[in-house]
């Protein structure tokens, strides 16, 4: 089967990644003064559990912040000034329970089904090792990463900033897999990833499956990855082996990936025509809203956070533009009145990674609320305000992100 079972309307055309192409409301002045300082601070976080899931004890705990067994956050202040994110530490986000341990005891034997393509088959890891290899470095980030600052209370785990890191993939090319197959077939739009997570007995399987639909446009970049930060994929991270398009959010990063079609629509399992799509609040979610694809050009301080010394420090970040580079960085140490621009250190790794940023500020006694705006090579920058919108996503203003530092 080539396209799913139902047609999808068009796509719309408008996201959230550059704010002239914006459709929702932003608050007003009005009602952000109203809320004063909660607009800085993310609304408290519902209990949480205190040590990590036996599928990823092996992380590194002082670094993490665990919401559930399949939410699990990257501390802001674990980043530093890290180019490539260590896997012990990298943020965990799951939409279903990850398969059991022995997904992985031999990876090549793997599976996944190739269709939408002129010679349709299935091939094992093993046979796609041999086929070509490429290495890619990107950042992967939850699509709700920076929830908790919305004031509306939307669902969903309350992310701040730790929803994100910059990883490393090996794999193959998916054009080169695609093309070894004859290219896709005529009129295909789309890329279809479905997971291999196993599906509770009882549930309709297009209500709870993780299979995501891309623009064909991804092909260009998009791999089956078999290896993060130079090992073999982790099934926390979607081993033995995973959908990476780079740029775009994490959950079209399919995990456990069994089955990749070029369809010539949309998939219309309910993660793809309601579910990750931006809505105004209090609106339920559609096929006709924009799906949450291509990441927005965004940054947050990583240091210091809390309390410093008087005198020159050294504040760092990151910062990163989605499917487009980094043009640049600036920093304001009193809340947006003034700026400063950063210098960008470190590797490039190329226009998917996030870029390290570093300042030198001279800070006096007293608190000093500290902020970050990046802009990329095609001139989009952050806005100082969130979109409102009902699940949270997409959070790109530069005002939440901040930090308040006493000195």
């Amino acid at each position: 089967m080539t396209s799913p079972s139902s047609s999808m309307p068009p796509e719309p055309t408008h996201t959230l990644d550059n704010p002239a192409r914006r459709t929702l409301l932003k608050g007003s002045a009005g009602a952000l003064a109203a809320l004063g300082l909660m607009q800085l601070t993310p609304v408290a976080r519902a209990e949480q559990a205190t040590s990590l899931p036996d599928y990823v004890a092996w992380k590194r705990q002082q670094d993490l912040i665990v919401h559930g067994r399949e939410t699990i956050e990257t501390e802001r202040g674990a980043i530093r000034s890290g180019v490539v994110t260590p896997s012990r530490t990298l943020f965990v986000r799951n939409n279903l329970p990850a398969p059991d341990a022995s997904i992985t005891d031999d990876p090549d034997a793997w599976e996944v089904s190739i269709e939408g393509v002129q010679e349709p088959r299935t091939l094992t890891v093993g046979e796609l090792k041999r086929m070509d290899v490429t290495t890619v470095a990107s950042v992967l980030q939850c699509s709700g990463n920076g929830r908790a600052f919305f004031p509306h209370g939307a669902s969903g785990t309350q992310w701040s900033v730790g929803a994100a890191g910059c990883v490393v993939w090996t794999g193959v090319p998916l054009k080169s897999v695609v093309d070894a197959l004859g290219g896709p077939i005529d009129g295909a739009r789309y890329i279809t990833g479905t997971g291999g997570e196993e599906i509770p007995e009882g549930l309709d399987p297009k209500d709870i499956m993780v299979e995501r639909s891309v623009p064909m446009e991804a092909m260009e970049t998009a791999i089956l990855a078999w290896e993060m930060n130079d090992e073999p994929l982790d099934r926390a991270h979607g081993g033995p082996l995973r959908l990476v398009v780079p740029g775009y959010y994490g959950v079209n990063n399919v995990k456990y990936v069994k089955r990749l079609a070029m369809t010539e629509e949309q998939t219309d399992a309910k993660i793809q025509a309601s579910g990750y799509r931006v809505r105004d609040v209090g609106v339920g979610g559609s096929p006709d809203q924009p799906s949450m694809w291509d990441m927005n050009v965004k940054s947050w301080v990583t240091l210091p956070l809390d309390t410093t010394h008087e005198g020159e420090n050294l504040i760092y970040g990151v910062a990163f533009g989605g499917t487009t580079a980094i043009e640049r960085v600036e920093v304001s140490v009193d809340g947006g009145d003034s700026w400063q621009e950063a210098e960008i250190i470190g590797p490039d790794l190329g226009p998917y990674a996030w870029r390290p940023f570093v300042i030198k500020a001279s800070l006096s006694p007293g608190e000093h609320r500290i902020v970050s705006r990046a802009t990329d090579v095609a001139g989009n920058s952050q806005p100082r305000e969130r979109t409102e919108n009902e699940r949270g996503y997409g959070h790109n203003g530069w005002e939440d992100h901040g930090v308040t530092v006493t000195v």
